[in-house]
């Protein structure tokens, strides 16, 4: 078996010393250590390093303000006497396991829907029946007053004293840095952390293609929050681009305009038209933080997500270059060896990177306003919008990319084989996410799709058998019942869906305890050195 050249930590066996390892120490080594070596500077200039640690600097105050998202008081956790619960708090930003939702530590309930985003004892109808001006809006707080009534309160506020920290540090890099978009993009990025108003800082940063330098900072991702699905979570990224990378992958880009036409539903069900400038880069992560470093790691983006932007410039998709090879090599590949049989495509790397090219930029894809009259696809969909969001990506993705010997320059890299066992091996690790957070839950609803509808089937000895053709047809008709579900808002629908797919199937404890006599990890986490 290949061994991935960044592995720091090997996984333990459950008994050392003599002892019977706890259920926290295995839960740990569930995410193991990948160190990340410093990274090749050659031909960034010593104004550029310092940009790159003021970019860190701004990150760990990101860090900062999601932990008072998520969890409140970062000090309660770094308080606790024992080693091991801490450091599984890190990990998970709280006392409560991502995978589930339920606590490791006492004097804890099961996670809030919304954690720190509204009041503990909020009810839907009493959200429902709010009069409250941007209570909907993703860059809002809702607090309970004195008197029991609403009130909210916007991020720039809540948060002033971290956002004028992070000010400062951009305000230093835009100073110093050489490259006019650069300097425009973090003056627009501090405007909008104190505005909340982002639309002028995202064009920025599509329009910034020049750097070899990269931060994204601010609230991006809604998976926090399961009351309603709006609200957005801060999160840092520090990113390198990688140049060779990114020119190899220029023409995927080009495709968005296609595959929104090629898409498996009826014209309605396709009306948005993708900004025409959007491009796909690939990148090697430097720093993780907040919402992103947080349980399972994100291997790519598709930002921005605002629709006025995707729709006027378009959207940027980042391949995370080295994440993905520590995912690839320390979990995917001995997943494969375990799982799929021998007769199965080989599940390799390139597929693995182009599936998460399509994935990203299937986020891209499909509606954003139902067609109904119903709003925003987020809106109409409420807590269930991000689980089938996250299935669309996936399944509307993998759909598209098993299409690639269309596209002759494509299909050079992979079979449609290599894509469907790739994919499929993708979905049997990520079982384990659990049903805790949307991810887990679409790769879930995803995964009992296809086995009930023929196109995988899992022998007594735990191997799956990929029967591709059916599977590329599933596919399309499962992408099909989501693009309608997203377009047409339909609740009632998407509810009942999720009570019989989005569940553990019936081989799950099964298959987890297979991964973890392997060893292999459920994921990541990183040791950055620089």
């Amino acid at each position: 078996m290949k061994k991935y050249f960044l592995i720091a930590t090997a996984m333990l066996a459950l008994v050392s010393c003599g002892r019977q390892k706890s259920q926290i120490e295995r839960s740990i080594e569930d995410y193991a250590t990948i160190t990340v070596p410093e990274p090749d500077l050659s031909g960034i200039t010593e104004n550029g390093k310092e940009v790159l640690n003021l970019y860190r600097f701004a990150a760990y105050e990101a860090d900062n303000i999601y932990w008072k998202q998520y969890f409140g008081d970062k000090s309660r956790l770094e308080s606790v006497e024992a080693p091991d619960v801490k450091e599984f708090a890190m990990i998970n930003y709280g006392p409560w396991n991502r995978l589930d939702g339920t606590p490791f530590m006492p004097g804890y309930g099961k996670r809030p829907l919304g954690v720190h985003f509204y009041p503990l004892d909020i009810t839907a109808e009493e959200f429902e029946a709010s009069t409250l001006r941007d209570k909907e809006s993703p860059y809002t707080l809702i607090k309970r007053n004195n008197d029991g009534t609403l009130r909210s309160v916007w991020y720039h506020e809540e948060y002033a004293e971290e956002i004028d920290k992070i000010a400062s540090y951009l305000t230093a890099a835009a100073n110093i840095t050489i490259k006019p978009s650069v300097r425009n993009y973090l003056l627009k990025k501090i405007e909008a952390l104190k505005t909340d108003d982002y639309y002028e800082s995202d064009i920025a940063w599509l329009e910034m293609e020049d750097s070899k330098m990269d931060l994204v900072i601010g609230p991006n991702e809604t998976n926090d929050d399961q009351f309603k699905g709006i609200k957005k979570s801060y999160g840092a990224l520090v990113l390198l681009k990688d140049l060779a990378a990114t020119d190899r992958l220029e023409k995927y880009a080009a495709l968005i305009p296609e595959l929104q036409k090629a898409l498996p539903c009826p014209d309605e069900y396709k009306v948005f038209t993708p900004g025409e400038y959007s491009d796909v880069f690939v990148c090697n992560a430097l720093c993780y933080a907040g919402s992103y470093n947080a349980g399972i790691k994100e291997i790519a983006i598709n930002l921005p997500a605002d629709e006025r932007v995707e729709k006027e410039r378009g959207t940027r998709t980042i391949l995370l270059g080295n994440v993905i090879d520590a995912k690839f090599y320390n979990i995917m590949s001995p997943v494969a060896e375990l799982f799929i049989t021998e007769n199965a495509p080989e599940v390799t790397r390139n597929a693995f990177f182009v599936n998460l090219a399509f994935r990203e930029m299937a986020h891209g894809l499909g509606v954003k306003e139902t067609v109904n009259g119903k709003g925003s696809v987020e809106k109409a969909l409420g807590s269930h919008a991000l689980t089938w969001e996250e299935a669309k990506a996936n399944v509307v993705g993998t759909f598209l990319a098993s299409n690639t010997f269309k596209y002759p320059d494509l299909s050079l890299f992979i079979t449609r084989d290599n894509v469907i066992a790739t994919f499929v091996t993708s979905l049997i690790r990520s079982q384990r996410f659990g049903e805790g957070e949307a991810l887990g839950r679409g790769n879930m609803m995803v995964l009992n799709y296809l086995m009930k509808n023929g196109a995988l089937s899992r022998n007594g000895s735990g191997k799956y058998s990929i029967n591709y053709d059916k599977t590329q047809e599933v596919l399309g008709e499962l992408a099909g019942i989501i693009l309608r579900v997203q377009a047409e808002g339909d609740t009632a629908f998407a509810t009942e869906f999720e009570k019989e797919y989005a569940v553990a199937p019936a081989h799950f404890d099964e298959d987890k305890r297979l991964m973890r006599l392997e060893n292999i990890p459920i994921d990541v986490r990183f040791n950055f050195q620089h």
